[in-house]
Parts: structure tokens; C-alpha cells; sequence
């Protein structure tokens, strides 16, 4: 466990523009970071949504010349990111433009980091081989409410040979424009809405109980927490709720913020080892199914914070013992999931035998180290047989 004397740093390298209605700002925030023919990094179902025309528009507006790369899908592995670094050298692109969720943000981040380095994205996995640029401008304007990649310092490369999610991260991966505006996210079905939802919830729960935490990382943690207790319902019940939408997008910015330059924990060192092994699963699904289970079996390594997890839930704690807030903050994750409809892990196609496999990944995820319990595969496994035993 990392000592409360111990030396920290924390970072935001992006500059935060949010707001309704605040995709207008785009050609100004071109001008400001001198991009002038970007590749736009999306996907079909964001084409098919008509928030891809939305953009378009504004860049016809205003003469740019564009090119567009819209073969990003869930989970992008590294051909998807080495594909979209063939398109942006082949039209001389200086600048990028992410639209979208995690997977078309990172897959931005994964072309900025060639664009200045050069080689395949595998060659950053975990630092391998370090950054030693700023990645080339990229605004990063998020269309969900969840990974919060649009202020993080990290990007998730799915490599399918070995079966494994990775990061690629540090300072010098972050955008250095998150535009966020919660107009775009009204087209989002309500089933992502919940997932993305939730993801974020988890991002900053995991993050304030994290053995990284530290006052600035807390903070922005807290209000995420709030927020998304606060909203989520309501952006999934109706998903014209501007209110709603606006201040999920800012939960999950925040969330991505309380990442800080450390990691999570269990939660998504099960989730994004399970993407990697099963990358057809949605992410913020598989994260909502498990995040009460892990709460569960993390809440005794730091119970004051758990216990005020639950008043940020909404939960009245007073005159509880830490032990039952603790336990409150659980009940209300809890309940949260099963008022939206997150599905369980058994409904998402996970089956009982492939439990062993997944535990044994889990435990080998660098974001275990973050987790405020101490964990290993066993533990990983008995968690996930736990889950499996509430979705009958």
C-alpha cells in the first residue's frame, strides 16, 4: 500500500470545453491548435447516428479539408489503430479529430502516437517503448458518457493474437482538446447509455478507493459519484433529458480525470482482461454486472471511504457503524444496476468454465496493483463464481 507521506504528481494536459451545444467551438479550437486537414476518427454507427454530418458540417463551413477514417469498432485492436496511421500519412493529415465513445478516442491517441513515433501501436504496450513526443493535435469530442478517454491519459489496444487488452499512456498521450457537449449524446440508446453509465460510475468509485488516491484524484471523484447517482436513471429513462446528459458527460469526464497517471482496480482488471479474451462482451455491461461484487470484497480495505461512497450514492449513513455504510454504498450499486437493466454476466455470454482462464488474466492486469484489497487469482475467481451465483 502506498504511504500518505509518499510523493505524488497529478496531471490534466487537456483542456476541458463543455458545455451544451459547444461542438460550435470546434473550428476556433482548430485554429488554436493549428490543424488544418484532419483525420476525422470515428465509426459507422456514429455515421448512421447523423452526429458524423453534424461535423461535417461545421468543417464544410468553414473550407476544411478533411478525411474521414470510420473503421473503428469496440474494443480496437492494433491493425484498426496501424490502418488509421496509414490513412492519416497517406492524406498528409496535421491534426485529428476523435468522434465517439472510448474505442474511437483511443484509436485517436493510438494514431497521434505513430504520427510522432513512428512503428505499430504494439510497440507502446505498458511503456514498452516509451513516448518521448506530445502526440499530434487531437480534439477528442466523446458522444457517451462513460470511458471518460477524452480527459485520460491512456489508450486500451486490443491484440487478438495473444488474446490481451493493454495500455498505452502518459502525459504525452492526452488529447489536448476534450470538446463535450452533451447535445450528441441524445441519440444514445438506452442500453449504452446504462453501460457508458456505469462504466463512469465505476471509473471514479474504483479510483477514490484506489491505493492512488490522493485529494485531487478524490475530488473529482466524489462529484462523479454524485452525479451519476444522480442522473444516470434519468438519462437512461428518457435520453431526451438534456439535464440528465449534460451532467452524465460531465461525470465521465471527471471519472476519467480521477484515473489521474496511476490506474483503477479489480473491476477493470477483470473487465478489460475479459475484452481481451471475449472482445465481442460490451465493456460498461460487464463492468456494471461486476462492480457490486467487488465492492463487496474490496469495501474492508479502506471502509471510511466506502462508507462515504454511499452518502455520494445518495444513501443515508448517519448513525450507521463504517461497516454498514460501507455496506450501504454496495446495496446501492446494487440497486442502480438492476433499475437500469444491466444484464449479468451469464446473459452477456460468459460461461461458468471460462471462469479459471479469466481470473488467471484478471490477476495479471496491471490495474490488480491499484486495488485497495489485496487480490490474486484465487480471489479473482472466487468473485467471479459469486457473480455468476446472483445472475441465477
Amino acid at each position: 500500500m502506498l504511504n500518505i507521506y509518499d510523493i505524488k504528481t497529478f496531471e490534466v494536459p487537456t483542456k476541458l470545453v463543455s458545455g451544451v451545444g459547444s461542438l460550435k467551438k470546434l473550428p476556433e479550437l482548430m485554429l488554436e491548435q493549428n490543424i488544418n486537414h484532419p483525420l476525422v476518427v470515428t465509426d459507422q454507427g456514429i455515421r448512421e447516428a447523423g452526429l458524423l454530418q453534424k461535423v461535417e458540417e461545421l468543417l464544410n463551413e468553414n473550407n476544411y479539408n478533411y478525411y474521414i477514417y470510420d473503421k473503428v469498432k469496440a474494443n480496437p485492436d492494433v491493425e484498426t489503430v496501424d490502418k488509421g496511421y496509414e490513412e492519416f500519412s497517406k492524406n498528409n493529415c496535421d491534426g485529428l479529430i476523435a468522434l465517439g465513445g472510448g474505442s474511437s478516442i483511443d484509436t485517436a491517441k493510438g494514431i497521434g502516437v505513430l504520427s510522432k513515433h513512428g512503428g505499430s501501436i504494439i510497440d507502446y504496450e505498458c511503456g514498452k517503448k516509451p513516448l518521448k513526443k506530445r502526440i499530434t493535435p487531437l480534439i477528442a469530442i466523446p458522444t457517451t458518457a462513460g470511458t471518460g478517454s477524452e480527459g485520460t491519459m491512456w489508450a486500451v489496444i486490443t491484440d487478438h493474437d495473444r488474446e490481451v487488452k493493454y495500455n498505452v499512456g502518459g502525459p504525452l498521450l492526452a488529447p489536448q482538446i476534450a470538446l463535450v457537449d452533451p447535445k450528441l449524446h441524445l441519440s444514445l440508446p438506452s442500453n449504452l447509455t446504462a453501460g457508458t453509465g456505469m462504466d463512469a460510475l465505476c471509473h471514479a468509485i474504483e479510483c477514490y478507493t484506489s491505493h492512488f488516491a490522493q485529494p485531487l484524484t478524490d475530488s473529482v471523484a466524489l462529484l462523479a459519484i454524485e452525479y451519476a447517482a444522480k442522473y444516470l436513471r434519468r438519462a437512461v429513462a428518457n435520453g431526451e433529458d438534456l439535464e440528465a446528459r449534460y451532467y452524465m458527460a460531465e461525470a465521465a469526464t471527471l471519472a476519467g480525470i480521477s484515473y489521474g497517471s496511476e490506474s483503477a482496480g479489480a473491476v477493470h482488471a477483470m473487465t478489460q482482461t475479459l475484452g481481451g479474451i471475449k472482445p465481442e462482451i460490451p465493456h460498461g455491461e460487464a463492468v456494471g454486472a461486476l462492480l457490486g461484487p467487488v465492492m463487496l470484497f474490496n469495501w474492508m480495505g479502506e471502509p471510511e471511504k466506502f462508507k462515504r461512497v454511499a452518502t455520494a450514492l445518495g444513501k443515508n449513513v448517519r448513525g450507521l457503524s463504517t461497516r454498514d455504510g460501507a455496506l450501504a454504498a454496495i446495496d446501492a450499486v446494487y440497486e442502480l444496476a438492476d433499475d437500469i437493466g444491466i444484464p449479468t454476466l451469464q446473459e452477456l455470454g460468459v460461461k461458468e468454465e471460462d471462469i479459471p482462464k479469466l481470473a488467471e488474466a484478471a490477476e495479471k492486469d496491471p490495474q490488480t496493483i491499484g486495488n485497495p484489497r489485496d487480490i490474486n487469482c484465487e480471489c479473482y475467481e472466487e468473485i467471479y463464481r459469486y457473480t455468476f451465483k446472483l445472475g441465477e
